[in-house]
């Protein structure tokens, strides 16, 4: 058995008898048809306690090195590996420390909005904002600005948008999950994070695992900034916020996608995430201020 190594390439610990209180995996298959370099987002961000994780590549029957690593933004993570025609896997697991209890609101600082914030009120391929401001004006625009509007933008989609698996597809954005009133949990924080922009509240977009997620599969929400904070918000319901770990986080999907051909010939054959919680799932009632670490 090949000894697992940690996403930088360093052999991890020994387990040490501490029970891990989140554990997340990803195991991808690709069938590459031409040398190709693939970048695939699945790492848990940085900035959190990881007590031990590896990512293993198997090309055949042969183990690979683990890939390059390069920075994304907000503590992302990409790994880039470089793969000759086949069969090629990627197997990611780590185990994350312990999910604290809904703390109280804190009171931030309110530092001024910066270059940060500014990108996250522009429009995107998946949240053309601009195209939705009076819509948002006439729903939205009477409650009070900040956490009053985004509550209500959240409660709206909810009621509003029905969950149904298979009604978009990768070209869906937040303007045909509005005028169809269905989508999946991508449309439903693309939805989110547009509704906040054409309110000059910025938004963005959160790929995360999600334990208490059913079906299993990677999950999105979205951050609204209000108060001089990010505060995490999810539509779905589908799975509480306090337990996620977030993966990467831009603009839309388009900046968080968990895989991208880089050069090559590739599909992908399948696909498995798993996310746990040791003990009870934390309780969320959807609305209340929450912040993702």
């Amino acid at each position: 058995m090949t000894e697992p190594h940690t996403a930088s390439g360093r052999p991890v610990d020994p387990f040490d008898g501490r029970p891990a209180e989140r554990v997340v995996s990803c195991d991808l298959t690709f069938e590459v048809s031409e040398p190709a370099e693939i970048a695939v987002q699945i790492a848990a961000a940085g900035g959190r306690v990881i007590r031990v994780e590896y990512l293993m590549i198997t090309a055949g029957h042969e183990v690979r090195p683990a890939p390059t690593e390069w920075a994304a933004p907000h503590h992302g993570r990409v790994h880039v590996l470089r793969a000759e025609p086949g069969l090629v896997s990627v197997s990611y697991r780590a185990e994350l420390g312990a999910v604290l209890a809904p703390p109280a609101p804190p009171v931030p600082a309110a530092p001024a909005p910066g270059l940060e914030q500014l990108t996250y009120l522009r429009a995107s391929r998946y949240c053309p904002s601009d195209q939705l401001v009076g819509f948002a004006v006439a729903e939205f625009g009477e409650l009070p600005p900040g956490r009053p509007r985004v509550e209500a933008i959240t409660d709206w989609i909810h009621r509003r948008v029905g969950y149904v698996p298979g009604a978009s597809n990768v070209h869906s954005g937040a303007t045909e999950a509005l005028l169809t009133g269905q989508g999946v949990c991508r449309d439903f924080a693309h939805l989110g994070a547009a509704l906040c922009r054409a309110l000059q509240i910025p938004a963005r977009f959160v790929a995360v695992y999600a334990p208490g997620l059913t079906p299993m599969d990677f999950h999105a929400v979205f951050e609204a900034w209000f108060d001089g904070a990010w505060w995490t918000y999810d539509a779905t319901r589908h799975a509480p916020r306090h337990s996620l770990v977030r993966v990467a986080t831009g603009r839309d999907a388009t900046d968080t996608a968990f895989v991208h051909v880089l050069r090559g010939i590739v599909a992908l054959r399948s696909l498995e995430v798993t996310a746990t919680v040791a003990g009870l799932l934390p309780l969320d009632d959807g609305i209340s201020p929450h912040q993702l670490s």
